[in-house]
């Protein structure tokens, strides 16, 4: 299905099918405002963003944010949030500045590791952060819809799917899953043994996965590759250190 670039411009009524199209099923109410937070909410996250501080962000100020609050988590110096107050500030409306694929791994929680509060990120979640129709769908409404500025591919080390991919793993459903994983581990460009009990080309594989996940993402959604050429979003890859604790940004 082509979009042209009208279909996404602010005045089109497409566009405008899709903002009232969020005003009800989303909502669009007004969130409570964030104590101190400019422009660039480089400092805090404690409280959920307006669309007014939502919408003057650029996908690289989303970037730097997100990257500001890996290093509160690192640090130890994480938000005081308040989240029964954020509930409140976003039960009539959202305004998140990205939304977030990551793996299910329960150790890689993205909305702690980038220390966020309600209403900041969308988060969608699958073994491996593969991209599927229907994932790809919920960031084109986060994107195109929502208002997001950023789409970011979250891999880890010791990821348990990519192991599984690696050792061509069968399990019921979870082999249709790990035999998407499968593409990268034969274009992973790797000396030593390749092997699912390798770490070091377990962890290869899963950055080869995340950077494919991001280009699988842009071939199969017009709209997102659309509004990345616009520069309205971006596109980027990252991958998460279970050790240390750190994200790094690959694109």
């Amino acid at each position: 299905m082509q979009h042209s670039r009208d279909c996404c411009s602010p005045a089109s009524p497409k566009n405008q099918s899709r903002r009232n199209w969020l005003k009800t099923s989303a909502g669009a109410g007004l969130a409570a405002a964030t104590a101190g937070l400019s422009v660039v909410p480089a400092t805090s996250f404690a409280a959920s963003l307006t669309e007014e501080q939502r919408n003057a962000m650029t996908p690289d100020q989303v970037i730097e944010m997100l990257r500001e609050g890996n290093a509160r988590f690192r640090s130890g110096k994480m938000q005081s949030h308040d989240f029964l107050a954020q509930k409140r500030a976003t039960a009539s409306g959202q305004y998140p500045a990205a939304v977030v694929l990551s793996c299910i791994d329960s150790r890689a929680p993205a909305e702690i590791i980038f220390d966020t509060g309600i209403g900041d990120a969308f988060g969608a979640r699958i073994a491996g952060n593969i991209s599927t129709p229907d994932l790809i769908g919920s960031m084109e409404f986060a994107c195109a819809v929502a208002g997001a500025k950023l789409v970011l591919v979250v891999g880890h080390t010791a990821c348990g799917a990519i192991a599984g991919a690696i050792s061509g793993v069968q399990l019921g459903n979870l082999t249709g899953l790990l035999q998407q994983i499968e593409p990268a581990v034969a274009t992973t460009v790797y000396d030593g043994e390749r092997t699912g009990s390798n770490p070091a080309f377990v962890d290869a594989v899963a950055q080869e996965n995340v950077l494919r996940t991001v280009e699988a993402i842009r071939k199969n959604s017009s709209i997102l590759a659309e509004l990345e050429k616009e520069g309205r979003i971006k596109i980027v890859g990252s991958m998460y250190d279970l050790s240390n604790g750190e994200v790094t940004f690959l694109s």
